[in-house]
């Protein structure tokens, strides 16, 4: 499976463009949860992606990826809210987000969303998600 991931930009160490990546990545992400899509859903992950998503145990990489999603309702939504973002290098970014995920029947599971972005291959890529269910 060849990653799409976001373009990556010119390099620059100020954290002018990095709202402008995670957010291209987190929608490139909610559009493929939306479309029950969980292969590009994955695509925006690094090969050896750290994945915390609800479920009791993490999975690595893009397999993991993909069964967590696949086995998500179809009509399941992503809704986010970025809350923060800086530049950690060149190369890596974090940022942490509200998203809320939206079912068709109505209810709604907020969660609190950490990721890791990579600059891989010319590409901005998920290394390391994990989310926190909000009480």
């Amino acid at each position: 499976m060849e990653a799409s991931g976001i373009e990556a930009p010119a390099s620059t160490t100020s954290d002018t463009g990095t709202l402008g990546i995670v957010s291209a990545v987190f929608t490139a992400w909610a559009n493929g949860i939306r479309d029950h899509r969980p292969e590009e859903v994955a695509s925006q992950f690094t090969e050896d992606a750290l994945f915390q998503g609800l479920d009791r145990s993490h999975g690595i990489g893009r397999p993991a990826v993909i069964a967590y999603y696949d086995k998500q309702p179809a009509g399941l939504q992503a809704d986010f809210r970025i809350l923060e973002h800086r530049r950690l290098s060149v190369d890596v970014l974090v940022a942490y987000a509200d998203v809320d995920f939206s079912f068709l029947d109505g209810r709604v599971i907020p969660v609190h969303l950490t990721v890791v972005l990579q600059r891989t291959g010319g590409s901005w890529l998920i290394s390391h998600y994990h989310v926190s269910k909000i009480q």
